[in-house]
């Protein structure tokens, strides 16, 4: 297993409508106490939040992974802003020319980059 904090990051990113905290700590196969610290470090760091919640009578707290901002890198192949911004086709993306050919000019440019 990597750093239990990656890993306590990674579980609560993936389940959108959170992770309650009296149930993290069991998944992460570690004990409560350093499931809080775990817990303290993404929430100062600004990655989670963390809301009082009661289950079964009992208080607890369900965690939830902070909307993060895109990076506008991201969003840029070379000079070229990705096509689905602004667009209003509703298409499949895997078969949608114009995201294709951005992903192909995506990739011409980081392999000229390298």
């Amino acid at each position: 297993m990597g750093d239990p904090v990656d890993e306590g990051l990674k579980l609560i990113q993936s389940r959108p409508e959170g992770v309650l905290q009296s149930e993290l700590w069991k998944e992460l196969g570690v004990d409560s106490r350093k499931c809080s610290r775990i817990v303290k470090k993404l929430e100062d760091s600004g990655l989670i939040e963390r809301v009082e919640f009661k289950k079964d009578g009992i208080k607890t707290y369900l965690l939830r992974a902070k909307q993060m901002p895109v990076n506008p890198c991201d969003l840029l192949a070379g000079d070229e802003l990705i096509p689905c911004i602004g667009c209003e086709l509703e298409c499949i993306v895997e078969e949608c020319h114009p995201l294709m050919d951005w992903m192909y000019q995506l990739a011409i440019v980081q392999h000229t980059d390298e």
